[in-house]
């Protein structure tokens, strides 16, 4: 179970609120996903939980434990961050997965360490790039690494900044599903946020939309309304269901 309560956060005393009383659960399991404008603050919140932006006020527990409070080795081990853009690592596949380890290993990697290293990598389909140098690959893989590396962590909470903006389609899919299976297989919560509305619909649990640094709406799935998609990002919408899938139909040119 994770808790988020009252984060609200500024870039300067001074300025406006990025965000403001910003509060939500997630269950074991459970993938929610982050939505609104840009610059709505989406970004700026996981890096609120992460502590890699310190909030003015609010706090996140995780089991019931204050993630402000944790020194950074426990941090690590309950909490897994992938940002938006990962940057090259001049470093072998295999050895950047196994650096999700890192917070479990004392003097080198054990043999548990390492199968876990192997079997996310296969999971991920990386198999052929294991001894390829990060630096090398497309966008798309590297990104699929920084994923592994996240899930070789194995954290209670896992925080995707747009996984899948790099990613075709066909991964796109592929990477959600598996995120998802792996979330609801080791109960891990995790919080993603994406732009593809369609995407999150089919494969998350529930959705926080934020809106002028305030949630606007947060709940399962009858929260995703043309309604609240409508007042968030200002374009009217259908939301139609094709072979037991819900649709998000976006009508730009029509006036909300």
């Amino acid at each position: 179970m994770v808790n988020v309560e009252g984060i609200t956060f500024a870039y300067n005393r001074t300025g406006k609120n990025v965000l403001e009383q910003i509060g939500f659960d997630i269950e074991e399991g459970q993938c929610i996903a982050v939505l609104g404008n840009n610059g709505a603050g989406k970004s700026t919140l996981l890096k609120c939980i992460d502590r890699i932006c310190h909030a003015q006020e609010g706090s996140v527990a995780v089991d019931g434990k204050d993630v402000f409070s944790m020194h950074s080795s426990e941090m690590a081990q309950n909490i897994a961050y992938v940002p938006q853009n990962t940057g090259a690592i001049n470093m072998t596949v295999y050895d950047a997965v196994l650096l999700g380890r890192r917070p479990y290993i004392k003097w080198d990697a054990a043999k548990e360490d390492r199968e876990i290293t192997s079997n996310i990598i296969c999971k991920m389909k990386l198999e052929d790039y294991i001894l390829r140098n990060v630096s090398e690959l497309s966008g798309g893989e590297a990104q699929k690494v920084a994923l592994a590396r996240a899930l070789a962590q194995e954290p209670r909470l896992l925080l995707l900044d747009e996984p899948t903006s790099n990613l075709d389609p066909h991964n796109q899919h592929e990477v959600l599903r598996l995120v998802r299976g792996i979330a609801k297989e080791r109960k891990i919560s995790v919080i993603i946020i994406i732009h593809d509305l369609n995407l999150a619909i089919r494969y998350c649990d529930r959705f926080l939309f934020l809106d002028g640094a305030k949630v606007y709406s947060y709940g399962g799935i009858e929260t995703m309304t043309p309604e609240a998609i409508e007042e968030v990002y200002k374009m009217h919408v259908h939301i139609i269901e094709y072979m037991d899938i819900p649709v998000i139909v976006p009508f730009p040119d029509v006036k909300v």
